[in-house]
């Protein structure tokens, strides 16, 4: 990317360049800033009293030497080395493969003997070799090796300089010398410089060089002899004892002093500037002076540092006294600048080119009569009138004169060739022209008395006023401009962006309106504001803007909330907006009261805080192409439990790895731009990131959790909103955590193996168990099996023998009941014979004798009685009951045998009949002895006997 820079052709003698402090505060570090350098990356080095002081555009970075030496030289090679000296020491920094810049020292490569004892003054990179200077040697370092060469007598050198390809060093009291194939060559004449000291040697036309000393002033050397340079800059070098030089590329030479600052001469011997203290420097006193590629031209001073943009177009002059206050405008009329400020009208002489002073200077002096607020300063066909809080005045020289009485004269445009319209704090005046050609008051305006901020006449005759605060008024006046015929009020509702901060301008004999959200037309069809669309998307940025101010031809200046730009409405259709050439205005003028003036055809006056500003927009116009520099990826910090620095530079190409334990970082980065300008960033993460972010003014970002994985990391700058540069990208790796790296993943691979042996050894195990577990089980079941068979055997058999019990019972209990009615049958029958006998009759008749009766009945009795029935009748009963009589016998002792049989007729059941006719003994016999059985029972009145037997 490639910017249009203004390169100033000549350096003007009216104010100052534009000079940016580095203050100590700022840097944090020491005073004393003895030595500037630039690397190629664009980073500036300065030699610090307390170490190396790098500086990226943002951020300030301290290197300290060995032992806190002071470093009072440094020389970048442009291949990544920064060459330091200081007391007894010198070497070079180096960035290593972390990023970190450490140093390396050289004095290994010196001889003992020769170790110097002193400062090195002076180092100079030259192709392959570098050469260091202190006041007693010269060390040349080249191939790894150095070479010293000493003075030829005692006495030492002064300093060595570089100029082109040559290099001269003055030996005290001995003369100047060309060092030349490591030899020192004596500078015939140079006996002439004296004593006073050889402090800068510059080139100077073509094969001519000029030489500074610190006492007698300036000479140039063509070569053949040295002769003194009579100009301007003598006398003022000689007084304030010139210190060292630096040559400006397009005839112009910087010398700074001891005493008093800067000093710019030209190859006229013209001096055209002087920077000092009064002028914007932090201290008079210059230890060095470097010129960067962009001619910035740095200034190391014995209290911080500044940085002068010697080649802008833009010239500055700051009350640094505090004099006059703040500046709301400014003018040049008849050879005298004028400045209105808060406290007053102030002047001095303006003298244009072709005097021959040194430098224009200013004597600011305040108009009798003019204390108080000047809001306006305006030139109407040659009269200039001033707007000002206590009314108008017509300004006459070194004095004024009071025009009108109506408070705060805020602005005034042309109504007509002799007619002029004021808005002031309430309302619109009317001023004419006499015939001596001088604006008189004629009248305020009547039925309209609202703050008038700004005010502009359309191509109707119609009045556009922007109110102070609020919105937006249309007028229409009477033929005779005595009072308002029709005042509308528009804001919000009709079409604005907003109600506040609405402005009325011209541009190119179009009426316009400002707002935050960009310009508005009015439609007098609809009577309604509508955006204009094609002038906003042209303004870009400068859409926004607050102001617009008319500049030369059909060229504006847009103010845009501090930030200044100018376009050229020149090309029909095409629109160029520069605002990089005048970002050093930005924020420096006062807002809402910005104030441009054109002198001629080609300078501007601009009004600032507390001075003003000469722009040479002819000056500006010269391009000078300077390439943007690529963002420097600088820091690159850990945050995730305390902020410690990972790397310091990540543009060497290295990928960093950064342990997974760190995975929270903060990425800082910088564009090496160091004009004025409003810089934002846009960055993206490859791997983190979905897009680019949003433009921004952060230098740092933080991402945090990154998971395990390599990034890549991409920045960009922007300008002013306008120029982008080129991304820059850096990639590096968050580190896999320890229990994933390939050491953690060879042992998880060892454990995988060891475990599968170890499952795979208890898997055979388990199925050899299982298997000695399934043969056992199947044992069990078997043996179960077979268990439960023979037990079902048993049971089967069991059940059988108790079938064949129960047959068995059931056989012997028929058979004790065919046995029991058998005897019951047998005696019945022998019952009916005794019956019977008794009606037996003889052969004659008669009946049988008793006697006979007797023995027939006797054997009837003992058939009935006979116990062999009985004892056959109690076998077959134990049989089919087994223990019957025992547990009877136990359970009741006290039975007899009679109850015993009772016992027996009736647990099989029988009939009183029937047992009556066992026991030989009557019914009634029968239920006496069950009565009586019952109660040896001792059975309950309710509970059945038979029963009782049967349960037992």
């Amino acid at each position: 990317m490639y910017l249009d820079y203004a390169f100033a052709a000549d350096i003007k003698n009216i104010g100052v360049p534009y000079v940016q402090n580095y203050t100590k505060a700022q840097y944090q570090s020491g005073n004393q800033n003895w030595s500037v350098t630039r690397d190629e990356r664009g980073i500036m080095y300065f030699g610090n009293a307390e170490g190396l002081l790098a500086f990226d555009g943002k951020y300030w970075q301290l290197y300290p030497m060995p032992n806190g030496l002071i470093v009072r030289s440094v020389a970048a090679d442009g291949k990544g080395k920064i060459y330091a000296g200081g007391f007894g020491e010198f070497g070079y920094w180096e960035n290593n493969k972390q990023g970190f810049l450490k140093y390396n020292s050289l004095m290994r490569l010196v001889p003992k003997t020769y170790v110097p004892n002193e400062e090195i003054w002076k180092i100079y990179v030259d192709g392959d070799r570098v050469i260091f200077q202190s006041f007693g040697a010269i060390f040349i370092y080249s191939k790894g090796k150095i070479s010293i060469i000493r003075a030829p007598n005692p006495l030492p050198f002064l300093f060595l300089f570089k100029t082109g390809s040559r290099y001269f060093v003055e030996q005290v009291n001995a003369g100047l010398f060309e060092l030349k194939n490591n030899q020192l060559d004596f500078i015939e004449g140079s006996k002439n410089l004296g004593n006073s000291g050889v402090l800068s040697i510059l080139p100077f036309q073509r094969n001519k060089y000029l030489i500074g000393t610190a006492k007698n002033g300036l000479f140039i050397y063509d070569g053949k002899q040295i002769r003194t340079w009579n100009n301007q800059a003598n006398d003022f070098l000689k007084t304030y004892q010139l210190n060292n030089g630096a040559i400006i590329p397009n005839k112009y030479f910087a010398f700074g002093t001891i005493l008093n600052g800067i000093v710019i001469v030209d190859t006229a011997g013209n001096v055209v500037q002087h920077i000092n203290k009064s002028s914007g420097l932090q201290n008079n006193t210059v230890l060095s002076l470097y010129t960067d590629k962009e001619q910035n031209l740095w200034a190391g001073l014995d209290n911080g540092i500044d940085r002068i943009e010697v080649n802008s177009p833009l010239y500055f002059y700051f009350d640094k006294t505090g004099r006059f206050g703040t500046v709301y405008s400014s003018i040049i009329f008849n050879n005298k600048i004028y400045l209105g400020t808060n406290q007053g009208l102030f002047y001095s002489d303006w003298l244009p080119g072709g005097d021959n002073r040194l430098l224009q200077t200013f004597d600011f002096k305040l108009i009798p009569g003019s204390q108080g607020q000047v809001w306006d300063l305006s030139l109407q066909d040659g009269r200039l009138l001033c707007g000002h809080n206590d009314g108008t005045y017509q300004v006459n020289g070194s004095s004024i004169s009071k025009i009108s009485t109506i408070n705060g004269g805020w602005t005034i445009k042309k109504l007509s060739q002799n007619l002029l319209i004021q808005g002031t704090y309430t309302g619109l005046v009317i001023y004419r022209k006499d015939g001596a050609g001088n604006w008189v008051f004629d009248h305020k305006i009547e039925l309209f008395g609202e703050p008038s901020r700004y005010v502009e006449p359309d191509n109707k005759g119609q009045i556009w006023v922007s109110h102070a605060y609020k919105g937006i008024y249309k007028i229409s006046l009477s033929n005779d401009l005595s009072h308002a015929t029709a005042v509308k009020y528009y804001d919000k509702s009709s079409g604005l962006p907003d109600s506040y901060n609405v402005n009325v301008f011209k541009l190119d004999n179009q009426i316009l309106f400002s707002s935050d959200s960009g310009f508005c037309v009015y439609d007098a069809v609809s009577d309604r504001f509508y955006k204009y669309q094609q002038l906003n998307k042209m303004l870009g940025t400068f859409a926004s803007s607050n102001k617009i101010i008319a500049a030369i031809g059909k060229k504006y200046w847009f103010i845009n909330h501090g930030r200044v730009a100018l376009a050229d409405f020149s090309t029909p259709g095409k629109l160029t907006i520069d605002s990089n050439r005048f970002s050093t205005l930005n924020g420096q003028m006062v807002q809402h009261y910005e104030n441009i003036n054109l002198i001629n055809n080609s300078i501007y006056l601009i009004s600032v805080d507390d001075g003003f500003v000469i722009l040479n927009d002819e000056d500006a116009l010269v391009p000078n192409k300077i390439q943007l520099p690529d963002v420097l990826i600088r820091k690159i910090e850990n945050i995730t439990d305390k902020v410690t620095v990972i790397s310091e530079n990540s543009n060497n190409g290295d990928d960093i790895e950064i342990p997974f334990s760190q995975d929270n970082i903060r990425i800082t980065y910088a564009l090496p731009y160091y004009r004025q300008a409003k810089i934002k960033y846009q960055y993206y993460l490859e791997g983190y990131s979905r897009q680019w972010s949003d433009w921004t003014t952060q230098s740092q970002r933080e991402f945090t959790n990154l998971s395990q994985g390599t990034y890549k990391f991409s920045v960009r700058a922007k300008i002013n909103d306008e120029n982008v540069s080129v991304a820059t990208a850096f990639t590096f790796t968050i580190l896999a955590p320890w229990y994933a790296t390939k050491i953690a993943l060879f042992f998880y691979l060892l454990l995988i193996i060891l475990v599968f042996y170890v499952a795979r050894h208890y898997y055979h195990l388990k199925l050899k168990r299982h298997q000695q577990f399934i043969h056992d089980k199947l044992d069990r079941e078997k043996e179960e099996f077979l268990k439960q068979e023979a037990i079902a055997n048993e049971q089967q058999i069991v059940k059988i023998k108790n079938e064949q019990l129960q047959a068995d019972l059931a056989s012997k209990s028929r058979e004790l009941a065919n046995s029991a009615m058998n005897i019951v049958y047998k005696n019945e029958l022998l019952q009916k014979i005794s019956e019977e006998i008794t009606h037996l009759k003889d052969s004659s008749g008669k009946q049988l004798s008793e006697d006979q009766l007797r023995r027939i009945q006797k054997v009837i009795d003992e058939g009935m009685n006979d116990e062999r029935d009985w004892n056959v009748f109690e076998s077959s009963f134990n049989e089919a009951h087994e223990n019957f009589f025992k547990k009877l016998k136990s359970d009741h002792p006290d039975l007899v045998p009679n109850d015993l049989k009772l016992c027996a007729y009736l647990r099989m059941n029988m009939s009183s009949k029937e047992m009556a006719s066992l026991l030989n003994i009557s019914l009634r016999g029968v239920e006496i002895r069950r009565y009586r059985l019952r109660k040896k029972l001792n059975l309950e009145h309710d509970k059945n006997l038979v029963e009782f037997l049967i349960e037992l």
